[in-house]
Order: C-alpha cells, then sequence, then structure tokens
C-alpha cells in the first residue's frame, strides 16, 4: 500500500506565490465603503480602486508598471455626488471603464492617452481630476454593480437598489432591457454566449434570464443563510457556482444546472468551513478550476471542476486579508513562466498585493493542454446586433500559442461544445454511465443466466471473465465497482507525478485500470453449491459480501454434458483489492451537506485511516511489554518467596 490515493489531474501542484514587495502598490486609499462589491477591478493594463476620497465618490486607476509607493495627492476619476460602489472595465476598450454609484448614476468613462498615476498633473504641480464622459440615468437608486457584457460591445449591465438590472445600450445612453426582481440584486454573471443572465438576490433565489425576452428560464431557492450570495457562470457550459452560507451560518459551495434550478442544486452543498467573511468566486474557464477568495481572510482555496464535482486542489494562505480582488483576463497572464491565473488583492485598505498561480513544469515550450485558446479584446457583435436578436456561441477567442510565439495574434470564432455538459467526461465515466443505464434486476439476471447456460453450457472455470453471472454482479453492485476504481487510483499513485522532474506529459490519466488480484479456491463441502463473491478491503470497513445462489440440478446437468463428474464444492473468487475505507465516505454522501474536506479527498482519509493504524500498533506493542513486564515481576516475586 503506497499509503494515499490520489487522484490524476495535471492542475495537482499548482501554487500560489505573491510578489515581492518592492512590486506591490502602496500608499493607497482603498475606500472603507461596506457595499459589498470587489472594490477592485483590472484588464490586465489598468486597476481600478474604489478611493476614500472626500467631496463626493471617487476612484483612482493605476497603471499595471507603476509599482511603488503612491504619491501624496494622486489623480482621481470625480463625478459621481455620493460613494462609488462598483466599477468595471469594457472587455473591448482598454481604456473605458464604467461605475456605479450610491447617487444612482452610471458613470462611462475614458482613460486619458499617456495616462500616468505618478505624473498626471498640471503646470502646477497639481494632480489633474478626470471627468466622465457621460453619466446613464434610469435608476431610482443605488447602482451597486456594473457588468459589461462577454460578447457584444457597448453593452452594459446594472444592478440597483431599486431591484431592477438594466441592460444599456452604451453609446446610445438608453437602457433597453429591464429585468425586475422581488428584492434587490446581489450578484451577476452572464453565460458564455452572453444570452442568458444569471442572478442571485437577497431574497435567497437563484434566476437565470432569457434577458432579451425579459424572461425567468428557470428559478430556485439558493442558500438559507442571512448574508449575501454570489453567483458566477462555469464558461462554457450550462453550470452554474454559487456562495453563500447555511442557516448554521457555514460557508457554502453550490453546483447547479443553470436550465434546472427548481430541482435544486447537483449532489448537495460543499461546506467549506465556518467562517463569517463572504466567499468571492472566480472560475478560469480554460483550466476548469474554481478560485475563491475569502473576504476578510488571507485565504484563496481552488478547486477543479469535473463531471459536475469539485476537487480539492489546494489553498494559497495568508496572514494578511484581503477586502477585495481582481483578476486578469486570461489572455494577459505569463505564457512563459506557466503561469494560469493572476489576481490583485487589497491589504488592509492601504496596499495592493499582485498574486500569481502556476503550473510547476520544466518544459521549455508552450504547454497546449494548459493553455487552450481565451476570449480576445475583439467583439462577435456590436450593440445594434445584439439588441435586435443576432446571437452568437460565445466570444472571438485568441490562439494563446500565438501569444507565446509572440507572432501576430491568431482569432476565431468560440464554438458550443459537443454535450451540453461542464467539460468532456472521462471515458470511463461515459462508460459506467451506459453500464449504468443498462442494468436489469438481479432476478432477471439469473434467470437469462440459466437459459444461457441450458443452451450452451459451460464447466465452472477459475477465471473471472468467463464467469458472466459474476460479471452482471460486479456491474449490479456500485459498491464493488467503487471499490475497483479506488484500486486504479493506486496505481496511477506509483506514477504520480514528481513537479521537480521534466512534466510536459505527466498529467495525462491512464485509461488502463489498476491490476487486480484474482484467486480461485476449490474446497470440497457438502453444503448447498454456491458461487459467492467476497471483496477484501481493510480493516476500518469491509462490505458485504455479494453472493448468487445457482441451480443445482443446472450445474449437475452442465457437469453431464462435459463428461465430468457433478462438482460437490463450492467455487470462491476472491478478489483482493487494497483500498480506503469506503464506509465514511456513503455515510456523507447520505448528508445533506457534503465536506470538501473528507468526501471530496481521499487521501486525506486514507492517511487518517494509516495514522489510526499506526496508533493502534503502538498501543498493542505497548500493552505486549507491559504484559512482559508483569511476567517477569511476577516471576521475580515467587523466586524471592522461595
Amino acid at each position: 500500500m503506497s499509503g494515499k490515493f490520489v487522484r490524476a489531474s495535471k492542475y495537482r501542484h499548482v501554487f500560489g506565490q505573491a510578489v515581492k514587495k518592492e512590486l506591490q502598490y502602496e500608499k493607497l486609499k482603498v475606500t472603507n465603503n461596506a457595499w459589498d462589491s470587489n472594490l477592485l477591478k483590472t484588464n490586465g493594463k489598468y486597476i481600478a480602486v474604489n478611493w476614500n476620497a472626500s467631496g463626493g465618490g471617487a476612484f483612482a486607476v493605476i497603471p499595471i508598471g507603476e509599482v511603488g509607493k503612491a504619491p501624496d495627492q494622486v489623480p482621481l476619476f470625480r463625478g459621481h455626488t455620493a460613494q462609488v460602489l462598483d466599477t468595471d472595465f469594457d472587455p473591448f476598450n482598454d481604456r473605458r471603464i464604467a461605475s456605479g454609484s450610491d447617487d444612482s448614476k452610471i458613470g462611462i468613462w475614458d482613460v486619458p492617452e499617456n495616462y500616468k498615476f505618478h505624473d498626471h498633473v498640471d503646470e502646477n504641480g497639481d494632480p489633474i481630476d478626470i471627468k466622465p464622459v457621460k453619466f446613464l440615468t434610469g435608476h431610482a437608486r443605488k447602482v451597486g454593480h456594473v457588468l459589461y457584457h462577454p460578447v457584444a460591445k457597448n453593452v452594459l449591465a446594472s444592478s440597483s437598489g431599486d431591484y431592477t438590472v438594466k441592460l444599456w445600450d452604451v453609446e446610445a445612453g438608453k437602457d433597453l432591457i429591464t429585468l425586475k426582481h422581488p428584492d434587490m440584486v446581489t450578484s451577476m454573471s452572464f453565460s458564455y454566449d452572453g444570452n442568458h443572465l444569471a442572478t442571485v438576490a437577497r431574497d435567497k433565489k437563484l434566476r437565470v434570464w432569457n434577458i432579451r425576452d425579459e424572461k425567468i428560464v428557470s428559478e430556485g431557492p439558493a442558500h438559507t443563510g442571512a448574508k449575501n450570495q454570489r453567483v458566477v457562470w462555469l464558461g462554457n457550459s450550462d453550470r452554474l457556482a454559487t456562495t453563500g452560507f447555511s442557516k448554521l451560518s457555514d460557508r457554502q459551495i453550490g453546483i447547479w444546472d443553470a436550465f434546472n434550478l427548481e430541482k435544486g442544486d447537483l449532489g448537495g452543498f460543499y461546506t467549506v468551513d465556518q467562517s463569517s467573511g463572504i466567499l468571492m468566486p472566480f472560475y478560469d474557464d480554460g483550466n476548469k478550476i474554481l478560485y475563491l477568495v475569502g473576504k476578510g481572510d488571507g485565504n484563496i482555496r481552488y478547486y477543479e471542476f469535473q463531471n459536475d464535482e469539485l476537487f480539492e486542489l489546494s489553498e494559497f494562505q495568508s496572514t494578511e486579508a484581503q477586502r477585495g480582488f481582481a483578476v486578469v483576463p486570461k489572455r494577459m497572464v505569463n505564457v512563459k513562466e506557466n503561469e494560469i491565473f493572476r489576481g490583485f488583492k487589497t491589504v488592509v485598505d492601504q496596499r495592493i498585493e499582485p498574486i500569481s498561480f502556476f503550473v510547476p513544469r520544466r518544459a521549455e515550450e508552450f504547454q497546449e493542454d494548459i493553455y487552450p485558446d481565451a476570449p480576445s479584446d475583439k467583439p462577435a457583435l456590436t450593440a445594434d446586433e445584439w439588441f435586435s436578436g443576432k446571437s452568437v456561441e460565445g466570444p472571438i477567442l485568441v490562439s494563446m500559442r500565438s501569444i507565446y510565439d509572440g507572432s501576430v495574434p491568431s482569432f476565431h470564432e468560440a464554438k458550443k461544445p459537443e454535450e451540453a455538459s461542464t467539460q468532456a467526461e472521462d471515458p470511463k465515466v461515459k462508460e459506467a454511465k451506459s453500464v449504468k443505464k443498462e442494468e436489469k434486476p438481479l432476478e432477471e439476471i439469473k434467470k437469462e443466466e440459466k437459459q444461457e447456460a441450458t443452451k450452451s453450457p459451460t464447466p465452472p472455470s477459475s477465471t473471472f471473465s468467463s464467469s458472466p453471472t459474476i460479471n452482471h454482479v460486479l456491474k449490479e453492485d456500485t459498491s464493488i465497482n467503487k471499490l475497483l476504481k479506488k484500486s486504479s487510483d493506486i496505481d496511477e499513485v506509483n506514477r504520480a507525478e514528481d513537479p521537480s522532474r521534466d512534466t510536459s506529459g505527466w498529467e495525462e490519466a491512464d485509461d488502463e485500470p489498476a491490476p487486480v488480484k484474482i484467486e480461485t479456491v476449490i474446497t470440497p463441502t457438502e453444503t448447498k453449491k454456491e458461487n459467492s463473491v467476497k471483496v477484501e478491503s481493510p480493516k476500518v470497513a469491509e462490505p458485504a459480501p455479494v453472493s448468487i445462489a445457482t441451480d443445482r440440478n443446472q450445474e449437475e446437468k452442465t457437469a453431464e454434458n462435459e463428461n465430468s463428474p457433478a462438482p460437490s464444492s463450492s467455487t470462491t473468487t476472491t478478489i483482493t483489492a487494497t483500498t480506503a475505507s469506503t464506509k465514511e465516505s456513503s455515510s456523507a454522501a447520505k448528508a445533506s451537506t457534503k465536506s470538501l474536506g473528507l468526501k471530496q479527498s481521499v487521501e486525506k482519509l486514507s492517511t487518517l485511516v494509516l495514522q489510526l493504524e499506526d496508533v493502534i500498533d503502538k498501543l498493542m506493542k505497548a500493552n505486549l511489554d507491559k504484559d512482559e513486564r508483569l511476567l517477569k515481576l511476577e516471576q521475580r516475586i515467587s523466586e524471592l518467596s522461595k
């Protein structure tokens, strides 16, 4: 036994790393407003920061390259008469930014050409404030969130305290679509093609809208806790992820089918911990990794999303808490350093710290498997086309290889995945699903096997594959399938990649199952003949054996047809597969919530089992030593008494 069960993944060793202090942004005045937004936004060239300014609301824009301490007086984007609550960069115009404010207005701003955070001053050396290009008015109360459309140019969504979400034609300055909610929206996210919008409101309900029809496609209850919830669309799929709280204030993650919200979340909520800060979700569609940034703590957890499940990868830990966080577009990461994700976090409202996540590989060539084509800065539609009803399958994509090579970028249109699932399923999973669909009742299988045996009788065989009855039993019994799957995971451990060596192709999952040790023991007996299948597992939890009783007369006929005496024995096929305990995982599956620490991480469970076995061994050894000492003491006493 190797000691741990490890799920095959190329992202198992992804790690986060903060930059050195001299590359951080210091002496900032991040707003202390308590409104729940991300406080930061970035497009990879600029960082927008909600500023703690007097005389109305304002925000600052910092070019990425201008690290270090901010000047005593900074140029601010002023124009709102109340606090700025949220900002967002136009994905198709690097110099345009929108802002939502407590004054119920939306500001549209252009970053000046040759703009410098440290040197944007007039003749007297005073900083020059930037004025808005225009204001969009139409909301009756504060504008809490603004979000640009991922596909169409000059289309902006805004949520407000007036319980509405509006879609704006920015150039025309008009709101053309209004989505009415029964309560204030706390988070929203566009689908990959931009035709649908997921929203979660303070009434604790999750909704998916057909935007242009202004109709709810699907609706259902989300998390039950009182605090705000967040939602993010999981890339080019029909799945959503939400973060929220339970009634007992446990932080939770939920995975949803966007168009079947009435059926509830998929498989139960994942319980993260009992901290009080809101979890800010960010999804990397290229690598299928969900990052959860804790608001008010310094941790960033990240999970791989596969087959509608989250698998814990690791956690970036820091003693410095963040209140705000922003993520650069995927096309802006450092491809040559195998960087797959980069974000900026606020620290004590006075500093911004960049954090990068890397896949540890040494190969000095383009890593095609971790860099699929990413959304570009080219719009697929104009605002007029989108509002008139035209649709595309997704944003215009740019080749990451062309970015790596430094050649002229190549673009192409996005395509929907062949299946309406989160990602292409593993061949093993597809095969398992097809087997499951073809399963029949056990009694029906027995009858079919008896009929087949009378038509073409065969003698008892010691090989596993020659016994169709046992094959069907193993298909019928899901616990055995799970144990065999975990047995293959053991074989994966022996081939697990070492991050210290060349890992250009290290994480490809092996389709061959782990070898299974099969023993056939024939023992004479006068009892009834029966074929029993026993699965041996560790001492912690043994699954019950599965047995099928066969017709005695049928066996005797079969033996006579083969000119052999009727067998007076029982054939026991023992499949020895070293596995971890399944008792804990099966009980966890019955619970209404799932624990990422136990259910999703079998290797942690295996480690606990091993530790428990070590403790038991030590106790047994100590007990034996005690018995020996007592025996010697008794012998000594008897000698002295003589």
